[in-house]
């Protein structure tokens, strides 16, 4: 597979979100803000790329029957270092964050990708699709973040970006505005990448 091909499935024909529908708990979750999506997208792609990266290495010596057990303790081991380096050194995020930094252990998102892609090829490319699904990731959580800030705060990346007089729509900082726009942003993807796909 061509380095071109693996960053196109990740942004476009098989995005994690809008494609796929997997690792969504997190996007619903703490989308609330862009600031909150661009952190959660630097953690999820960093434990995507490292234990692609891992899985790809040890591939030929794990035993078929328990392969799933042990992405999933390398899947940890990285989880729980982005988890102590966010506790060191961004306290304010990982307060924000809370269980959702943990809870990447369990991303169908990451685990998907060590079983469909980085238990069958190469380090180079695993990491390049650990890389490309992650951006997938986070151009998804980040158009959901930056829509639900503006339109349930009046604010982007903290900054107030309208007058006083401003009334924000609260229900698109509440889980049901999450719910509403990440469907509608699904069918404005899917719709463009299908016409796109059928016209190629």
């Amino acid at each position: 597979m061509k380095t071109s091909d693996i960053f196109k499935n990740g942004l476009i024909k098989q995005n994690p979100i809008f494609i796929q529908l997997i690792g969504m708990c997190s996007v619903l979750a703490v989308s609330s803000s862009l600031k909150n999506s661009v952190t959660m997208s630097a953690a999820v792609i960093g434990v995507l790329v490292l234990s692609n990266i891992v899985i790809s290495l040890i591939r030929k010596v794990i035993p078929d029957k328990i392969r799933i057990p042990i992405f999933i303790v390398v899947i940890a081991t990285f989880v729980t270092l982005v988890e102590m380096l966010m506790k060191a050194f961004m306290q304010p995020m990982y307060q924000a964050l809370g269980i959702f930094i943990p809870l990447i252990v369990v991303n169908c998102l990451i685990l998907a990708r060590a079983e469909s892609f980085a238990s069958k090829n190469g380090v180079l490319k695993s990491a390049l699709d650990g890389l490309a699904m992650g951006l997938g990731y986070t151009i998804a959580i980040s158009v959901l973040g930056t829509i639900r800030e503006i339109l349930g705060s009046g604010t982007l990346w903290g900054i107030q970006l309208f007058g006083e007089n401003f009334q924000p729509a609260g229900l698109f900082i509440a889980p049901p505005g999450a719910f509403i726009l990440l469907g509608i942003l699904i069918a404005i993807f899917r719709s463009v990448v299908v016409k796109r796909i059928s016209q190629e």
